[in-house]
């Protein structure tokens, strides 16, 4: 019994002394959000491309993942700690074709994005992205019929996702 409780102590201590306090450091408990920056404001994104509607659906979508996965809230960019501010720089669509029959069955669009992500306390640049771009694939052969609007809202839920991850502390 005596020497169960020393295992079990042992083990315990050991597994804890693997953890480091700081995230960038190993494995933590940590969280590895900046804990000083409690607000972030997000502009609607520019949109240089003839693709109209992205911005509003990109900025949502930010909005919502930041809501979701973070500890900070959204605010006005006057009372914000931080500003995320970004452009829609490019949209494209590539066709994949069936190797068999050289028929287009999916389509592939791809969305490009600048972004700065700025704390407003000090006019530090946190993070910053030229040419981040998420890709989707649709169907909108006759069969199946996606519109593109599916494909452009996958990519755009990508980027949401993959830019608030970008977000984190650094590792």
């Amino acid at each position: 019994m005596i020497i169960r409780a020393f295992a079990i102590s042992l083990l315990a201590c050991l597994t804890l002394s693997g953890c480091a306090s700081d995230p960038s450091q190993g494995y933590s408990f940590a969280s590895t959000f900046d804990e000083s920056i409690k607000s972030v404001a997000i502009p609607v994104f520019r949109n240089e491309t003839t693709s109209r509607g992205l911005e509003i659906q990109l900025t949502e979508s930010l909005i919502k993942e930041l809501q979701t996965r973070t500890p900070w809230h959204i605010a006005p960019t006057d009372r914000a700690d931080t500003t995320l501010v970004g452009v829609i720089t490019d949209t494209g669509l590539a066709a994949l074709s069936d190797d068999r029959t050289g028929l287009v069955q999916e389509q592939a669009v791809r969305i490009t994005i600048r972004f700065e992500w700025r704390d407003n306390r000090s006019g530090d640049i946190i993070v910053a992205r030229d040419g981040y771009s998420a890709v989707a694939v649709f169907s909108p052969n006759q069969k199946i019929g996606d519109r593109i609007e599916l494909g452009q809202r996958s990519a755009i839920e990508e980027l949401a996702h993959d830019v608030i991850s970008q977000m984190r502390s650094s590792w």
